[in-house]
Parts: C-alpha cells; sequence; structure tokens
C-alpha cells in the first residue's frame, strides 16, 4: 500500500499494489497547473482509494480531461481522463518511497525554455 498527501492533509491516498512507472509532462498545461513539468503515474480508478473527497476541486481543461488539485492549500493531486477506469496521480502526494522511477518524457514539443532534459529516458514529441 502506497500512502500519500496534499500540502495541508486535507486530501490523502492510498493505493493498493504496486505502482507503475510514471510519466514526466512537459506540456503547458501540465507547467502551468503544477509550476514546472508533472510527473504522474496511472493507476486503476479500483486502486485508488481517496480521504477528503470533499476537499477536491476539478477543473475541466479540455472536454476529455480534469485536473483535480486541493481546494485549501491548491497542491496538484489528479488528472482524470473522463470515461476511462483510471486515473494519474501526481509523484508529489506520495509519502515515503515509490520504489518506482520515471519512464519518459511527453510532450516535449511544449517544454519550457529555461531547463534542458538531461536524463538519457525517451522523449516524445506529444
Amino acid at each position: 500500500m502506497h500512502r500519500g498527501s496534499c500540502l495541508c492533509g486535507a486530501v490523502k491516498i492510498a493505493v493498493e499494489g504496486d505502482l507503475p512507472r510514471p510519466n514526466a509532462c512537459h506540456c503547458v498545461a501540465c507547467r502551468k497547473h503544477g509550476g514546472h513539468y508533472g510527473a504522474s503515474l496511472e493507476v486503476p480508478c479500483a486502486a485508488l482509494h481517496v480521504e477528503g473527497e470533499d476537499f477536491v476541486r476539478w477543473y475541466h481543461s479540455s472536454e476529455k480531461v480534469r485536473r483535480g488539485f486541493c481546494r485549501i492549500c491548491g497542491s496538484t493531486l489528479f488528472w482524470d481522463p473522463l470515461h476511462h477506469d483510471w486515473t494519474a496521480i501526481a509523484m508529489g502526494m506520495f509519502d515515503g518511497p515509490t520504489d518506482t522511477s520515471l519512464s519518459m518524457h511527453i510532450f516535449v514539443s511544449e517544454k519550457g525554455d529555461y531547463y534542458e532534459i538531461a536524463d538519457k529516458l525517451p522523449q516524445n514529441e506529444t
């Protein structure tokens, strides 16, 4: 079981099972939502347990996706594609070791000009 929370602790999560490898997303929307590129991993909805759901607010950033954040502290929490049976959890939510590592960079065509991607992971333009 992997546990985590937002900055203020109002929203807590527990994820059953091993965590998959996360992606680093450099798209404009992720950078604006989180302040830098976003790192998140996808888990089946059935494996995710959320405590404090009343504190989660959703922003529909497109017709297909909503982004969850804590209404108290503003922490980035979720990237949730509508009509799917999984959601993405922001890596910053996890407490303690995750026993995983980045798998790739996505939307590198939109990355900020103020940093370089220096690791040797795959980079997808979109």
